[in-house]
């Protein structure tokens, strides 16, 4: 078999078969394919497709192009979170928690954030001595011991993933939904979990900039999910504007802490609660909607669920203390106010431009190899919709630096479109797949 043959076939909108795919994926993993071909060929799938099988034949050969985790020696139903990306999003650092408290095995593999938005992974390392690389044995064992485990990708873990995406990276070949989903899906299915619920993000700060774009996307996520024989879910959000009000590791853990204490309510939490009850009744744990909401409540009312995030940190050599006493995290020296310049009412946010300014301050990856600083970031104290009187603060920056804080003041207003007149908030969830 030739690669030219299949980038000639895939070029001519011809559908690939399971074995020139298997072929292609093994080869580029193992090096026999050069980037030049490969580049040919997810060019071709960009402007040419991939119907539903060859998604699916793509997927499963990504998945086998390395070691896949075996978790059954975990007992009870092992659960799953992805989410598409999006800014200030620190949703596994609650959702987590909350659904290994009401008894669903949590054991999710993680990564780091590349650009503006954030990786769990660097979050969970806002917590003194927390770590991110420990072993298969210990990753089984925490989950049984204490229901949860959040670790970071291995590189036996779908390595053709890896490949492929630092590829598309660099070609222009990223927003193609028959790559999104093998990529997203092929590193979930190597994962081993019998539940997945996708949040797939819809809005200017997303992949997918357009409902319909995103409901596409979740739609093939969700199919190619069950036909690999996984109980899986794909929940559509708005990210038109930042999640929550804090974007930066260590702030964001402080507001996913706020969360599980039951001290801040909102899209955030109303997020855990429909991503929550979408695993706790497809784990069969809970019958309705209703019943999962209630037992998910539940955890943060009594502390369980606070209590689990505690199981973790200490679960992964990381410090508890800093659960219940967040002044020791990492933080940041100056903190700066930023003021409006006029009054009215907040009708956008561009989210992207507000990941850029948390990145700006040294709170995001240029590159894979950057090291970030977790203390620094952006609260939001105005979001859409919200009256702004002039003068009043719209947010605060945390920064080294005054010089570094006052330059991002003036890159957050940039952020903001303030007009005269009130605004109607979009809806938050847009959409559920099953």
């Amino acid at each position: 078999m030739l690669m030219t043959d299949v980038i000639v076939k895939k070029r001519d909108g011809l559908k690939l078969s399971a074995e020139e795919i298997e072929f292609v994926v093994n080869g580029y993993t193992k090096g026999e394919i050069p980037d030049y071909q490969m580049s040919a060929l997810l060019m071709a799938i960009l402007l040419r497709g991939m119907d539903s099988e060859e998604t699916l034949e793509l997927t499963m050969a990504m998945m086998h192009s390395g070691e896949t985790l075996d978790l059954s020696k975990i007992n009870g139903v092992k659960a799953d979170k992805h989410s598409t990306g999006g800014v200030g999003d620190k949703t596994s650092l609650i959702l987590c928690p909350m659904v290994a408290a009401a008894g669903v095995k949590i054991a999710k593999m993680s990564g780091r954030g590349l650009g503006h938005t954030g990786g769990t992974i660097d979050k969970l390392e806002s917590f003194p001595g927390f770590n991110t690389g420990i072993s298969e044995e210990k990753f089984i064992s925490n989950v049984n011991n204490f229901g949860i485990a959040i670790a970071g990708q291995t590189a036996d873990l779908d390595p053709a993933d890896k490949k492929m995406y630092a590829l598309r990276d660099v070609t222009g070949t990223v927003p193609s939904i028959p790559l999104i989903v093998s990529s997203i899906m092929s590193k979930k299915l190597a994962a081993g979990a019998d539940v997945i619920v996708l949040d797939v993000k819809s809005g200017s700060g997303s992949f997918m900039e357009t409902e319909d774009k995103a409901r596409e996307l979740a739609t093939e996520l969700v199919r190619v999910g069950k036909l690999a024989g996984k109980k899986t879910v794909g929940v559509i959000t708005d990210m038109d504007e930042p999640l929550g009000n804090a974007i930066g590791n260590a702030l964001e853990v402080k507001e996913a802490i706020e969360v599980l204490k039951g001290e801040k309510k909102g899209e955030l939490l109303e997020l855990c609660l429909t991503l929550g009850s979408c695993i706790l009744t497809q784990a069969g744990i809970a019958e309705t909607e209703n019943e999962a909401r209630t037992m998910l409540q539940k955890g943060i009312d009594d502390g369980s669920a606070l209590k689990k995030l505690a199981e973790l940190v200490e679960g992964q050599d990381g410090d508890p203390k800093a659960v219940y006493n967040t002044g020791l995290l990492p933080k940041a020296p100056v903190q700066l106010e930023v003021k409006s310049d006029k009054a009215g009412f907040v009708r956008h946010i561009s989210a992207k431009d507000v990941g850029l300014v948390s990145m700006h301050l040294g709170g995001g990856r240029v590159t894979k190899e950057s090291v970030i600083d977790l203390s620094v970031g952006v609260i939001l104290d105005k979001k859409v919709a919200d009256r702004v009187e002039l003068d009043e603060a719209l947010g605060v920056i945390h920064a080294q630096t005054m010089e570094k804080a006052q330059e991002a003041a003036q890159l957050l207003k940039n952020c903001y479109t303030i007009v005269d007149t009130p605004v109607e908030k979009s809806k938050f969830i847009k959409g559920i797949v099953k």
